[in-house]
């Protein structure tokens, strides 16, 4: 299964509606499922297929009665605490990281490989580990039961390869 997460901090609503709508369709015919990042309005809007929310995004109750039983993934950034507060609030999947520094955004919670043991003692839910992640650490995070890798960066930004060459090197 794949996943493509709508991130776009700075644009407006009508702009998000907009090219969620085109990126939606993409979405569907590839048959990847498309999440919103902290707008849990334009995921009700978009009828995408669910949204993930930081830490100090709109609570996980109150999505929920918007937007009902679609995927709510939870940052629990390296905290084993509020992975456990996500598990209870019944979150389909937990994201931890970073765990490499990363060119997206800084750095304020560094996350370590045992981290991810220590998560999949305590849930079945989806891991998913974000930050810094490349070509070149990928598959230490795989080894150690992270279930889906958010890769941003590397693909977007990255100054060797063009974003379907980056993609390739990680398959």
């Amino acid at each position: 299964m794949s996943f493509f997460q709508l991130r776009l901090k700075k644009e407006s609503f009508k702009k998000k509606l907009m090219i969620g709508r085109k990126i939606k369709k993409i979405c569907k015919r590839f048959n990847v499922k498309f999440i919103i990042n902290d707008d849990v309005r334009l995921v009700k809007e978009l009828n995408a297929d669910g949204c993930h929310l930081g830490q100090k995004d709109m609570d996980i109750f109150k999505a929920r009665k918007l937007i009902g039983n679609k995927i709510i993934g939870i940052t629990c950034h390296n905290s084993i605490k509020l992975a456990k507060i996500a598990i209870k609030a019944n979150a389909s999947y937990l994201a931890f990281g970073a765990f490499y520094s990363s060119k997206t955004k800084k750095v304020k919670y560094k996350a370590s490989i045992n981290l991810l043991t220590k998560a999949r003692k305590i849930t079945k839910a989806p891991i998913v580990a974000i930050g810094g992640i490349n070509s070149n650490n990928y598959k230490k995070l795989l080894l150690n039961k992270a279930n889906f890798l958010a890769i941003s960066g590397y693909v977007w930004k990255n100054k060797k390869f063009k974003p379907i060459e980056a993609i390739k090197k990680i398959k």
